[in-house]
């Protein structure tokens, strides 16, 4: 693979390496014109100022990159520390960085691989948009972790996926609620709506279940956060229920794709003066640890966070040691009933 230097960009540009150095180096004694050719060159052809990496030998590299999207999602900061700590015991570096939901996580990964001598790359959360030509530049192993639906149309032996079947263990929460009697569910989703993401995936769940029961979808009662609010915070739950709660439509349960919509949703219930669960029963999905402890503790669909993240280090160390293949792996969550949901006759 060419990995242009800064005297190719030069040569390419028909300018001297002092003039590209100040154009990369954001200095005034440039001319404008002459600045974009040569940012626009660099930008075509990768080139990541940093001589004395790209001239170390990558087979000697330690160093992972794990690159999360949504930076107040508390569900991540238990994975990233087991995730860390597998990365010491292989006496390797680890990357950590934090993307906006707007940001390529893949254009991420290839500026990484060049600047840090990359062996791997782990994807937490986010949407998968990425096309099969996009992911094969990546020229290092790479696993999806808990990333909504890969498409059918992208190779498996090209990436290592390892999630529980959200659709599925959705669809068990709302079961359990229809179980206790409730009819009238209102759910809290994340605004990203895209076929893949996991927001989407939950929400089908949800649809699903109401289906199996033969209950009439009220779409009045599914909530969708703002664009405006950061997809799976507190706030986003907070403002998202304020919002259901004025519209006046009569809901006895409600359940939030995330832990996180359904902490803040409780609060905005106490605020209008309804009591859970009471009054409302109220339901999560993740099982982050915050979950246990607020009042009353939430029922919520746990994923095996620690499992899926121990496994996702360890599956990618063996796929750079040449040890295993590209795994696709499915786990079973796991419903805690807690104090937040009650039956109703």
């Amino acid at each position: 693979m060419f990995e242009p230097t800064i005297k190719d960009i030069a040569k390419l540009c028909g300018v001297g390496v002092s003039t590209v150095s100040r154009a990369i180096n954001n200095h005034p004694d440039i001319n404008p014109e002459t600045k974009e050719k040569i940012l626009q060159t660099i930008e075509e052809y990768g080139y990541v100022p940093n001589n004395s990496a790209r001239n170390l030998k990558r087979a000697d590299a330690k160093a992972i990159a794990v690159l999360v999207k949504g930076m107040s999602n508390l569900f991540f900061a238990n994975m990233i520390e087991i995730i860390e700590g597998e990365c010491k015991k292989k006496h390797y570096s680890m990357e950590l960085s934090y993307l906006e939901a707007d940001e390529d996580e893949v254009d991420m990964a290839q500026k990484l691989i060049k600047e840090k001598r990359l062996r791997g790359i782990i994807f937490l959360g986010g949407i998968f948009s990425h096309s099969e030509e996009k992911l094969k530049k990546l020229s290092v192993p790479f696993v999806f972790s808990t990333v909504g639906a890969i498409p059918e149309n992208i190779s498996k032996s090209l990436y290592s996926n390892i999630c529980v079947d959200d659709r599925r263990e959705s669809k068990r929460m709302v079961d359990y609620l229809i179980g206790l009697g409730h009819r009238k569910i209102a759910i809290l989703v994340a605004e990203a709506e895209e076929e893949h993401s996991i927001g989407r995936l939950r929400l089908e769940g949800y649809y699903d279940a109401l289906r199996d029961s033969d209950i009439e979808i009220n779409p009045r009662l599914v909530c969708h956060t703002s664009q405006k609010m950061i997809p799976f915070s507190m706030n986003s739950g907070y403002m998202t229920a304020k919002k259901l709660l004025a519209g006046g439509e009569e809901f006895t349960a409600l359940y939030a794709v995330a832990d996180t919509l359904a902490i803040g949703a409780a609060r905005a219930l106490y605020e209008a003066g309804r009591i859970v669960p009471r009054d409302v029963s109220v339901s999560g999905y993740d099982g982050i640890e915050l979950a246990n402890y607020v009042t009353p503790s939430l029922t919520t669909i746990r994923q095996p966070i620690e499992r899926m993240a121990r496994d996702t280090a360890r599956l990618l160390f063996d796929i750079i040691s040449g040890k295993r293949q590209h795994q696709h792996i499915v786990y079973e969550a796991e419903l805690l009933e807690r104090e937040s949901t009650r039956a109703i006759v």
